[in-house]
């Protein structure tokens, strides 16, 4: 269940990660780091609940405008909540190292990243993976992984094959939802004329 018009790649990880699961092909600020580092599982699903929670509200995961013609106050507060976020994340973006834009293959078990060149990460070694949830939102999740496969792109570029390595039941859950919020997403920007 991927994305319309995803790019076929031919690796043993790829079965492993997307075989028969819902997976999103998306473009995200993401990177790798090599070894194993401790990371705030609490952090980071209270994070994507919070995302979801606005995007939620909000409606912008299928274009729903919940918030209708029923309160134009309501409208205006929200128009001046997004432009507060956007000012703010500008001014974050400039004083924080932003994380560079990749091709991201995502799924419940895992990651594909699509980088400039070879990390040199051994096969079942373990790293940390650091991605944007939300464009709005200049931060980002980390989440442990472990190193499927590396192999060289058809596009002179290199593909990484990262799973996901277990880090509660709670977390799991906020990632799912997070992932299927992505493609009901993707689903509707297929489906708007050009």
């Amino acid at each position: 269940m991927n994305a319309p018009g995803a790019s076929v790649v031919h690796h043993p990880a790829e079965t492993e990660l997307f075989e028969d699961t819902l997976s999103c092909d998306v473009a995200l600020p993401a990177a790798f780091e090599p070894g194993s580092t401790a990371i705030r599982a609490g952090a980071t699903e209270m994070l994507l609940r919070s995302v979801a929670l606005v995007e939620d509200s909000r409606g912008t995961d299928d274009g729903d405008d919940r918030g209708g013609d029923g309160n134009p106050q309501l409208q205006r507060l929200e128009a001046r909540m997004d432009l507060a976020l956007v000012l703010l994340g500008r001014l974050l973006r400039q004083s924080v190292q932003a994380l560079p834009l990749r091709p991201v293959r995502w799924s419940r078990r895992g990651l594909r990243l699509e980088l400039g060149q070879r990390t040199g990460a051994a096969q079942g070694s373990a790293g940390i993976v650091r991605l944007q949830p939300a464009d709005w939102l200049p931060d980002h999740i980390e989440l442990p992984v472990q190193v499927l496969g590396e192999a060289t792109s058809g596009n002179g570029g290199v593909y990484l094959w990262l799973r996901l390595q277990s880090t509660g039941e709670a977390l799991e859950t906020a990632l799912e939802r997070h992932l299927f919020r992505l493609h009901r997403r993707q689903i509707a920007d297929s489906r708007r004329p050009r």
